[in-house]
């Protein structure tokens, strides 16, 4: 059995093969380690072998996990749907919100935000395989969302995310994921200029960092098959 260490070095060694063949510098790419499901212990390994960024998408668990793990002074993200009754304790005690995909979501984020921390970072979630099923906004919604959203107090929008459907096919991987770089052009256009594109998991993130990826959420890869929660 593998220890997460090596699982780490395994993942960052795929990253900087991938950003190779896309001519890219290995520091253009963030690696987040998805943790959700996963003990603190689990996160306190990861951070022992250099990790500090992790994801999580169930708050309250997260959030224990946070407390319990101070020390560390880790940068949390959230990740998972969000629920109107979980944004207070988001907007206490993250640093990130990955999946804003309503202006609703993003209002109340904003007036939760204590004033005492810095601005929440937030990316616009967009549903770029068209799956009912799946959360995020239309990807000719976003736009729009993104322009209501950037002027809220105490938050700052940092980009756009997106889950694809899973596929082995590169080709499908990376046109889902090149809607997601073209509309981040698009919001630089209308003079939303956005620096991260949170898109690749552990099965696809080579076809991301090909279309562009700044940020890769990866957690089966470094931590194993998800617990249930």
């Amino acid at each position: 059995m593998t220890s997460i260490a090596a699982n780490l070095q395994a993942v960052r060694l795929r990253v900087a093969a991938a950003c190779g063949v896309a001519g890219r510098p290995v520091d253009s790419v963030q690696l987040l380690a998805v943790s959700k499901t996963w003990p603190a212990d689990s996160v306190r390994e990861a951070a022992a072998a250099g990790q500090r960024a992790f994801g999580e998408s169930y708050a309250q668990e997260a959030v224990d996990k946070a407390l319990e793990l101070a020390e560390l002074n880790l940068e949390w993200h959230f990740i998972g749907p969000m629920q109107s009754n979980k944004t207070r304790l988001v907007a206490e005690n993250f640093g990130w919100v990955h999946s804003v995909d309503r202006l609703k979501i993003a209002e109340r984020l904003a007036e939760q935000r204590p004033s005492g921390l810095a601005p929440l970072q937030f990316c616009i979630q967009v549903n770029v395989s068209g799956e009912a099923s799946k959360s995020g906004c239309a990807a000719d919604e976003a736009l729009a969302l993104g322009h209501a959203a950037a002027v809220l107090p105490n938050l700052r929008l940092r980009g756009l995310m997106a889950i694809p459907e899973p596929s082995d096919d590169s080709d499908l991987q990376r046109r889902r994921f090149a809607v997601l770089r073209q509309l981040r052009d698009r919001f630089a256009a209308e003079g939303l200029p956005v620096d991260t594109l949170s898109m690749g998991m552990s099965h696809d993130l080579e076809a991301a960092i090909m279309e562009g990826s700044t940020l890769v959420r990866v957690g089966t890869a470094i931590f194993g098959e998800r617990r249930l929660a």
